[in-house]
């Protein structure tokens, strides 16, 4: 075997100190997946709230970075969900601050709204494996494909920020991704997605699982699983770039 990547991974911990990170869940079926192992083997201390539990968002002086996950929820329930006002002042907290964020589905959505976009429905929710078409600019960075079967579970959609940088677009999602500056990253497809991840979202989630020209089955979704790897291998080095 060779250690050329334990190597790898050794000289990253060495040069770059770990990061406090809050992995922020708005929903218990949609949690980090690939994602927590990942920044673990990396070095770097996590942590998690459940706003649907009730968990207080954490102050910004103890915290680097975030990672904002999806859920079923829309940006402007604050009537059914509360929390949402306070989790949208806690990011307006974060960027001025210059805190380093990801948003994942949902958590794109928010931060998109943050950063001045729009966030309405598409013209066709979105769920199960369908391409995505990566824009020149995210080429450019190290371990970038022209295309990737990605994994989506959405019907809202954000627009492109001001100042962002364009990431990728499906048929029916012209943005599907986005960098802002050099720490924000916003991806509306769940690159994160682990096959014990898909058992759960497609149990949970089943009632969105209604016949439409976007939607796969449950069946489609899950014999897709093997598609994981190469999302994983994108998502992480979007995180890579972001000095994760």
């Amino acid at each position: 075997m060779s250690i050329a990547p334990l190597m790898q991974r050794l000289l990253t911990t060495l040069l770059m100190p770990p990061m406090r990170i809050e992995i922020v869940q708005h929903i218990d079926f949609e949690g980090a997946a690939a994602i927590a192992p990942w920044l673990i083997e990396r070095g770097h201390m996590l942590s998690t709230t459940l706003l649907t539990a009730g968990d207080p968002l954490p102050d910004w002086r103890d915290r680097d970075a975030a990672i904002l996950m999806g859920g079923p929820m829309n940006v402007d329930q604050i009537e059914a969900y509360p929390w949402l006002l306070t989790e949208k002042q806690w990011l307006k907290t974060a960027i001025a601050a210059n805190k380093t964020l990801v948003g994942i589905c949902l958590g794109a959505q928010l931060l998109a709204q943050a950063l001045g976009a729009t966030v309405a429905p598409g013209p066709e929710p979105e769920i199960g494996w369908f391409p995505i078409q990566f824009s020149a600019q995210a080429q450019a960075i190290a371990g970038i494909p022209p295309e990737l079967m990605a994994f989506h579970w959405h019907g809202d959609q954000f627009s492109l920020p001001p100042a962002a940088i364009p990431l990728a677009q499906s048929a029916v999602c012209p943005q599907q991704g986005f960098l802002w500056g050099d720490r924000i990253l916003g991806l509306q497809c769940h690159l994160e997605m682990t096959p014990d991840a898909l058992a759960t979202i497609t149990q949970a989630a089943a009632a969105d699982l209604r016949p439409a020209p976007f939607i796969q089955s449950a069946e489609q979704i899950l014999a897709g699983s093997d598609r994981c790897p190469s999302n994983h291998a994108v998502l992480f080095a979007l995180l890579t770039h972001l000095g994760f």
